[in-house]
């Protein structure tokens, strides 16, 4: 049987088993599944070193754990987009899925143009690794820049996917697309999808030429990248309360991106063994969680906790689309005075309208299952 038909059953196997069975989303259940994922990858690395030597099974680890450790970037933007549709936690993990699954085929068709890319034009390592310096860049200085984009993305009144599809404002279960008046139209839950995807693009961008810095051979890049992704899902369960707690976690990526970088710029005169690139990985890695926990910093704080009163909702839905007669997406509730309003991704976005009349700062989600508050003016989320 050959390399890709062993490798193909064990994802599909691998999928089957996450979609049938992993379905909880509580800590110790992420975690566990976190665990199997991880081991699954190591066990495919093992089988690479037994069947191809011990040079293709050090290359094939250090390729994991570059992807392993960039695709944690991810998490930032999963926790963004998800809070910004207000996708429930039961359904993140659908969402999640199926962009896992968008993403095989999106990384084959990117590593197939990258490897022949490489093999036909020496001189294309220079402009990647250029590619690789901007992307260590950007996740230093572009954060700012990234949310801008998926608010913007996110905004289910005004989406690049509206102009695709019409969308309804409000989910629908679990589905991806309804039929609503004879008319085909997404919900939010497919805005969170496409979002997940278009991403996932930009992240591909930047690390596949990282892992293409560490070995040409399209099986070893690929199937690392696929099985650093499958658990990704069950990491973001896992890790999404506690990774924004680490603060120095993008330098050490950025740095990651620098030294792949250096390596492609230098192949042709340099050449890094595999198990030293793996321990550069680990040892970076490592040191910005170690530091990032021996000096968390001072946590931001809301200077507006004062205006924070204990009151109720005013109306059973957004006060001025009850008027109008207009859909509203989610209702936000404004912790001073009680008004509800429907938030920045519906159409009139009252909830920042009362804001900037008022000059009442903090509001609170008042969705089933969601209890976190927003301050306008400090821009900032409050548990």
């Amino acid at each position: 049987m050959s390399d890709w038909a062993v490798f193909w059953i064990v994802v599909a196997g691998a999928l089957a088993v996450d979609l049938g069975v992993a379905r909880k989303t509580d800590a110790r259940n992420a975690a566990i599944w976190s665990g199997v994922w991880i081991g699954l990858g190591l066990a495919f690395g093992a089988w690479i070193w037994l069947r191809h030597g011990a040079d293709a099974g050090i290359t094939y680890l250090t390729a994991y754990s570059l992807e392993k450790s960039l695709s944690v970037d991810n998490l930032f933007v999963f926790i963004l987009i998800f809070s910004l549709t207000g996708i429930p936690a039961e359904l993140q993990r659908r969402a999640l899925f199926w962009g896992i699954v968008g993403a095989l085929a999106m990384r084959a068709v990117l590593i197939g143009l990258g490897v022949e890319l490489l093999d036909r034009f020496q001189w294309a390592i220079y402009p990647l690794a250029l590619l690789l310096t901007y992307a260590a860049v950007r996740m230093l200085r572009g954060t700012e820049a990234q949310s801008r984009y998926i608010e913007k993305g996110c905004a289910v009144c005004t989406s690049w996917v509206s102009k695709i599809v019409p969308i309804i404002p409000t989910l629908q279960g679990s589905r991806f697309l309804v039929r609503k008046e004879g008319r085909l139209m997404a919900t939010p839950l497919l805005v969170a999808l496409a979002m997940i995807e278009t991403t996932d693009l930009v992240f591909a961008v930047d690390s596949i030429p990282a892992v293409l810095a560490v070995t040409r051979d399209p099986f070893l890049v690929y199937t690392s990248n696929i099985f650093a992704l499958l658990g990704l899902r069950s990491l973001y369960f896992l890790a999404a309360n506690a990774i924004r707690r680490l603060r120095f976690l993008r330098f050490g990526l950025a740095a990651m991106l620098l030294l792949a970088a250096a390596k492609l710029m230098l192949s042709d005169v340099v050449h890094v063994p595999a198990l030293v690139s793996l321990g550069a990985i680990v040892v970076v890695f490592g040191a910005s969680i170690v530091a990032s926990l021996l000096f968390p910093g001072t946590p931001e704080a809301c200077a507006h906790l004062g205006e924070v009163r204990d009151v109720r909702p005013r109306s059973q839905g957004c006060e001025e689309c009850l008027k109008t007669g207009d859909d509203w997406v989610s209702l936000r509730m404004c912790l001073s005075c009680g008004k509800v309003g429907c938030c920045d991704s519906s159409k009139n976005k009252h909830a920042s309208a009362h804001f900037r009349a008022s000059g009442h700062p903090v509001m609170r989600s008042i969705e089933p299952g969601e209890s976190w508050k927003w301050c306008y003016v400090d821009r900032m989320t409050i548990p």
